[in-house]
């Protein structure tokens, strides 16, 4: 039998067979004798569709049992978000080699960014999260080399043409908190899209900071590089902001 993790969505007939390399014949034949649990309880269809935290057993030998895992990093400046890098250390070897099994990153932060940023091997969740449709705030704490004025308040809701890609911004929230530091909240993650979008006034952004996705605050206790699991109430709240 073969350990290889399964893909994400699939009939249990393929997957046995996959398991097991016998034909789908012979799969139903080995649903028809009760051989085969899914989730502690006894299959029977062949059409089941079973997914990629599904537990599945072969008369009483576990053959999937993935866990889904959600974690939040406090990622600090100068470390990339990709699980490889020959140049940087990114945030995978943050966590250790022990940790990193299966996860991917939600939401990536670029090298020079910090902040908020979430890891896990729930794609289903990953991808409800970064949907556009889902309009997902993430809010970001700005510094800037220049002092801020009103005029960036409707520059910002009103959205900004790049024509580079020839598109325009969604429209973004921007408070101002004190002469050079700003709040922005955005639902959407154009290419240095933050950065661009105050070079339209000539003002570098020094600091770029995540302090939010939805309805999920980074953890004030988390120190720059330091993460820990999500609690089964965050990983539901982050949908409403």
């Amino acid at each position: 039998m073969t350990t290889e993790r399964s893909s994400k969505r699939m009939r249990i007939d393929r997957f046995m067979g996959l398991q097991l390399g016998i034909n789908r014949r012979d799969v139903k034949l080995i649903l028809a004798q009760k051989r085969i649990t899914i989730d502690g309880v006894l299959a029977h269809d062949t059409q089941q569709v079973i997914d990629e935290f599904s537990h599945v057993a072969f008369d009483g030998q576990v053959l999937q049992a993935n866990t889904p895992r959600y974690i939040m990093m406090n990622k600090p400046t100068g470390v990339v978000s990709a699980t490889k890098d020959e140049q940087h250390q990114t945030v995978i070897d943050l966590l250790g080699s022990d940790e990193d099994l299966g996860l991917h990153i939600v939401g990536r932060l670029d090298l020079n960014s910090s902040g908020l940023l979430l890891l896990t091997n729930d794609s289903r969740w990953s991808r409800r999260l970064m949907a556009p449709e889902k309009e997902i705030a993430k809010i970001y704490k700005v510094t800037l080399e220049n002092p801020l004025t009103d005029d960036y308040v409707p520059a910002f809701a009103n959205g900004m043409y790049f024509e580079y890609e020839d598109i325009t911004t969604r429209p973004a929230k921007l408070k101002i908190i004190s002469e050079y530091v700003a709040e922005v909240s955005l639902v959407e993650g154009r290419y240095h899209q933050i950065k661009r979008m105050f070079g339209r006034f000539r003002n570098p952004v020094l600091a770029l900071h995540r302090v939010s996705i939805g309805g999920l605050l980074l953890d004030p206790s988390l120190p720059p590089g330091a993460s820990r699991p999500l609690r089964g109430d965050e990983v539901s709240n982050i949908f409403s902001d």
